[in-house]
């Protein structure tokens, strides 16, 4: 293989990943306004729960497949590209998804698990973001929160790779409503 057909075969991985993280942003952010969506993806809520890394991983790597031609429209090494970079991202948004569930102390990458934040706190306007929070960032759905101590009484302690893989996990705890 050329290095010209490397590098378009790496461009497209990383193209892969960046519209992965921009599709779920918007898609999440639509389960929040749409009458169908708002209310299946209300359950989740209500629940509080991910699915288990497997079942995260069936939701995500759907919709990448419906996209993952796209690359085939430029060469076969950007489509291969694109494809692998579609099931790593997918892969990666699963795992993102069940470890803000379970251990949301344990995302290092973000300064806040802004999955698990928009949970606890109920945001529907805020955080839609899953596998990173730039989108939030760009489109001005960011919400800083103080760190949440109801997260230090999960089980964090426990490595980053300890989270349910096929099976459902435990909620997540709740923000306590103050009466009114």
């Amino acid at each position: 293989m050329s290095a010209a057909a490397v590098t378009t075969a790496a461009m497209a991985f990383g193209l892969a990943l960046l519209v992965g993280t921009f599709v779920e942003y918007w898609g999440h952010r639509l389960m929040h306004v749409g009458r169908v969506l708002k209310k299946r993806h209300a359950r989740h809520h209500q629940r509080g729960t991910g699915q288990g890394w497997l079942g995260e991983f069936r939701d995500y790597v759907l919709p990448t497949l419906l996209i993952c031609w796209v690359g085939f429209l430029h060469s076969t090494e950007a489509g291969v590209g694109f494809l692998l970079g579609d099931l790593c991202y997918a892969a990666l948004a699963a795992y993102a998804h069940q470890l803000q569930h379970e251990r949301p102390k344990q995302v290092f990458w973000l300064s806040q698990p802004v999955h698990a934040v928009h949970h606890y706190h109920q945001e529907w306007h805020h955080n839609f973001g899953i596998t990173v929070d730039v989108w939030d960032r760009v489109f001005g759905t960011f919400k800083a929160h103080p760190p949440i101590t109801a997260f230090d009484e999960l089980d964090n302690d426990k490595g980053r790779l300890d989270i349910h893989w096929a099976s459902v996990a435990p909620p997540l705890p709740r923000r306590r409503r103050s009466a009114r």
